[in-house]
C-alpha cells in the first residue's frame, strides 16, 4: 500500500476510535476519507477529530439539513518523478 494509503487508513482508524463511522475511497490522485458526525459529538471529541484530520492534505465539513454532517479529508498520492507526469495531454 502506498504511503498515502497508509496515512489515510491511519486517519480513518483514529476517526473510528473517536466513535465516527468512516469510509475510504481510492481515486487516481488521492485517497478520501468521509465520516458521518453525530449531533451528540462532545467538544472534547471535536478537538480530537480536528487534530486527526489536520494530518490530511485537505479537510472540511459538509453540513446540510437533509443529510446531517459529513466530515471529509483528502490525502494526496505522491506525484511520479519520472515518466508521463503531465498525462497524455501535457505538452513539454
Amino acid at each position: 500500500m502506498p504511503a498515502s494509503g497508509v496515512s489515510a487508513a491511519a486517519i480513518a482508524a483514529r476517526l473510528s476510535a473517536a466513535g465516527l463511522s468512516t469510509r475510504l475511497e481510492e481515486h487516481n490522485r488521492h485517497t478520501s476519507i468521509e465520516a458521518e458526525v453525530p449531533e451528540s459529538l462532545s467538544a472534547e471529541s471535536w478537538r480530537e477529530v480536528l487534530e486527526v484530520v489536520a494530518e490530511a492534505d485537505r479537510f472540511g465539513l459538509l453540513a446540510t439539513s437533509l443529510n446531517g454532517r459529513t466530515l471529509w479529508a483528502v490525502v494526496r498520492k505522491a506525484v511520479p518523478t519520472t515518466g508521463d507526469v503531465g498525462g497524455p495531454s501535457h505538452q513539454r
